[in-house]
């Protein structure tokens, strides 16, 4: 099996893809994430920190279907390329590899730059504790710059928390978008798309906030003086697409699984702006 390098900023970076699976077996390579089939952390490699990212592939029909979509590797540099072209920021894509075995892609490996100043939303909107205008203040910059992020053809197919990095800058507040894998680039991005990202991130921070935040943050992101019957649509909007979101995954689940008499009523209760 060969590791072949589909991106490299640099000669040096380019030369680890011989050393990729050595590197997460040391002692320097500090685990962040691991799952049957995903492995992240840190390593330091060239001198510097980065933050590498394994997916495997576990059969051989599985790996030709990636290679056809498109592997994590191969999806996470159009996603930096998406972005860079939009001009938000990111953690600097530094290289991305394959290794394939008969023509099948059975590890994806990617490298980016490691962001060790921001910290995930939810640590940093809690870092001065309840303080009111503290999380006004982000949640107003953050509604804007997803509104950003969708006025200039952008969307991601996970827009969770913790795959938005932030940090204050000479007192501006700044925003990354992390996990590039997920970004795709439309001519312009459709009400179902902008709908399904706010649902996604509500689902993931909306417990940290009041109804009343929450209404603002909505407000934020519409970009002008939206008036209460506006908004009350667009409350409407959501909450039959949060529904749709919960049936189809739900439907998904009992066709999987088997569903016991109590599975149902374990299922946790999505917050709602209603």
């Amino acid at each position: 099996m060969t590791v072949r390098a589909l991106y490299a900023s640099s000669p040096e970076l380019a030369a680890l893809g011989g050393t990729l699976d050595q590197l997460v077996h040391t002692g320097n390579f500090r685990v962040v994430k691991k799952n049957s089939r995903t492995l992240a952390g840190i390593v330091r490699a060239n001198g510097s920190e980065i933050f590498l990212k394994r997916v495997t592939y576990d059969s051989w029909i599985k790996g030709i279907v990636v290679r056809l979509r498109g592997s994590r590797a191969r999806r996470t540099i159009r996603g930096a390329a998406v972005l860079r072209h939009a001009g938000l920021a990111h953690p600097k894509l530094l290289a991305a590899f394959e290794q394939r075995r008969c023509g099948s892609v059975s590890v994806s490996y990617v490298l980016v730059e490691y962001l060790r100043r921001p910290k995930i939303l939810s640590r940093f909107a809690l870092a001065d504790g309840h303080d009111f205008r503290w999380r006004r203040m982000i949640s107003a910059r953050l509604a804007q710059e997803i509104r950003n992020l969708h006025y200039r053809g952008c969307y991601t197919r996970d827009l969770q928390e913790t795959n938005l990095m932030l940090e204050m800058q000479s007192s501006m507040l700044k925003i990354y978008f992390a996990d590039l894998e997920d970004f795709r680039r439309l001519p312009r991005v459709p009400w179902r798309f902008r709908l399904r990202n706010l649902i996604q991130l509500d689902r993931s921070i909306g417990r940290f906030l009041s109804r009343a935040h929450r209404l603002r943050f909505l407000h934020d992101y519409v970009g002008y003086r939206a008036s209460l019957s506006e908004l009350r649509v667009l409350v409407v909007r959501l909450d039959r697409t949060r529904q749709r979101i919960e049936r189809r995954r739900l439907r998904h689940q009992r066709s999987t699984a088997i569903v016991t008499p109590t599975m149902d009523s374990a299922q946790p209760k999505a917050a709602t702006l209603l």
